[in-house]
């Protein structure tokens, strides 16, 4: 028996005596009325009220700030008895039971989790409450995760207040000279370092290119020449270049004051289809189009005279693309001109100044990555594989010597229909343990990124070829480069290369691969980075840093 209750129910009878000899009521009646009546009150004390009730009666309000947790656990709002206090912690032990549900648990969860969990918003709609609807089965949540950690290092804001206040060639002078002094780097997550002519300059030279590096693009211009991408076939690579660079958010600026680069967004490919008479084999047109369009730009705006185009930039993929600059001297020799055909004999590719872009075959351009990898070694039975169009200097060569001559070197033209009904043209990049890619009509071979995307060592046969990315990347730990006169000499020098070496090159072709992908998304270190990285490179080697 509560011995508190006991008491209230003596107090009770004694004052029920009183006013019973006062009225001269039989106090036996009174008595046994005031026994039944504590009983009572025992009995719904214990199995009704959670908690005694002296304390509701005679224990003086708490107060919680809504401020202040109990606890740690969760904040409490009003005014609560020391004995709602009491009950509080009880339940905080276990799971909090929904209030509009007896079915979903939810368990507790600290104050300071839910507040960087779930930050409060500050509207009108926060202030509403959602109904739980029941469920069939009951459901125990986890507590939230923690927010996943940063990608990317954060700059200092004094770096970045110092790197706003410089004029755009003060800014290059700066990432120059860090370049220069860029700390060594021994093992990165994101890049393999035997790729690489030097991983520490080009990783510090791609990071000042994210923190610094703004370009602007001339909205002059008509379609289709301009400002419209063409994202099908082997010219492809000029198209994703500029729907991904004017998409761009990171370093597009509106503001050309600001601008380190200028880009001239017209396409080579679009250029060939609306101004060329077919076979009448001149391509004057096309270059007199550009020049006046260079002069339109140069009278319309001061930028381009500030340096006689050395800031400015164009991409273009087409085979044809460094005939079309021909026409305007300062386009021809100051503007880096990204160029797939990318050829050092001809005088308009300017080696160190000019970017190799990639040739790139895209079929499906909604799905760039389409068929990407290919077999494990021990599942590549041929030992090196060519198919393709007879045309240029080097294929029939290629063609003379191996068509036919040998069952490890299977080298066709066009493929076979009956060599295609067995096994299609990826089906061999993927089953060859090299793939020939010889120069057609122009130096550069669309076979290069695709032997890379199959995972195929490429063999490259073409000279006075500016490789892409060579700035950055060294092509002897991923490729074989023949010279045309040592074609003869094919097999012998394949077979010359260990099987260790040959193992190691297989595996860096694999993680090279993810710097020649188009991704509808850029990422970091993605074919369209690659390729803005290279522009920016050569940029700042052309610098001049003043001598203070």
């Amino acid at each position: 028996m509560n011995k508190s209750m006991w008491h209230i129910g003596v107090i009770l009878m004694k004052k029920l005596v009183h006013c019973c000899i006062g009225y001269r009521v039989d106090w036996r009646k009174l008595l046994f009325v005031g026994v039944i009546l504590t009983i009572s009150g025992i009995v719904f004390q214990t199995f009704i009220l959670p908690y005694p009730l002296h304390i509701l009666f005679l224990s003086p309000p708490v107060k919680f700030s809504s401020y202040e947790s109990l606890n740690g656990t969760i904040p409490l709002r009003g005014a609560l008895t020391e004995a709602r206090a009491e009950q509080f912690q009880l339940v905080q032990a276990g799971p909090i039971v929904s209030v509009n549900s007896s079915i979903n648990l939810i368990e507790s969860v600290p104050v300071e989790q839910m507040r960087t969990a779930t930050p409060l918003r500050r509207n009108s709609t926060s202030r509403r409450r959602k109904k739980i609807k029941p469920e069939g089965n009951p459901k125990v949540l986890p507590p939230p995760s923690p927010p996943p950690p940063p990608t990317r290092k954060t700059i200092p804001s004094h770096l970045q207040r110092y790197i706003w206040s410089l004029s755009p060639n003060e800014a290059l002078a700066y990432a120059k000279k860090e370049i220069k002094h860029a700390p060594m780097v021994v093992d990165d997550p994101d890049l393999f370092t035997p790729l690489f002519q030097n991983v520490s300059v080009f990783k510090r030279s791609y990071e000042l290119m994210e923190m610094i590096l703004k370009v602007f693009i001339y909205r002059d211009g008509a379609r289709p020449i301009f400002h419209q991408p063409h994202l099908r076939g082997i010219y492809a690579s000029e198209g994703w270049f500029m729907r991904l660079m004017e998409a761009n958010r990171q370093f597009v600026t509106r503001d050309p004051e600001k601008a380190h680069l200028f880009y001239l967004p017209y396409s080579a490919r679009q250029l060939e289809t609306a101004l060329y008479v077919p076979d009448s084999h001149d391509m004057k047109p096309l270059s007199i189009f550009l020049r006046d369009y260079v002069n339109m730009i140069a009278a319309k705006y001061p930028f381009w005279n500030r340096t006689h185009g050395s800031d400015h930039f164009l991409v273009a993929c087409h085979d044809w693309g460094p005939y079309t600059v021909t026409e305007h001297k300062e386009l021809c020799k100051n503007t880096i001109k990204a160029l797939c055909n990318a050829d050092q004999s001809e005088g308009i590719f300017v080696g160190g100044k000019d970017v190799s872009l990639p040739e790139t075959t895209i079929r499906t351009p909604r799905k760039p990555l389409r068929n990407v990898g290919g077999n494990r070694v021990s599942q590549r039975p041929i030992l090196a594989f060519f198919a393709g169009n007879m045309h240029g200097r080097v294929r029939p060569k290629l063609l003379k010597y191996w068509s036919d001559k040998d069952e490890d070197m299977k080298v066709y033209g066009p493929l076979p229909i009956r060599v295609s009904r067995k096994m299609s043209y990826v089906q061999h990049m993927k089953s060859s343990k090299y793939c020939i890619c010889p120069m057609g009509h122009e130096v550069n071979s669309p076979r290069i990124v695709e032997a890379i995307y199959y995972e195929c060592v490429p063999v490259i046969i073409a000279d006075n070829f500016v490789l892409p990315f060579s700035e950055v990347l060294d092509w002897s730990a991923f490729s074989v480069v023949v010279a045309e006169k040592d074609i003869p000499k094919l097999k012998e020098i394949l077979l010359a290369i260990p099987m260790r070496r040959y193992l190691k090159m297989q595996i860096n072709v694999k993680m090279v691969q993810k710097h020649f992908l188009w991704n509808p998304r850029p990422i970091r270190y993605d074919l369209f980075h690659m390729i803005l990285h290279s522009i920016w490179f050569s940029r700042l080697n052309h610098i001049q840093i003043p001598s203070s």
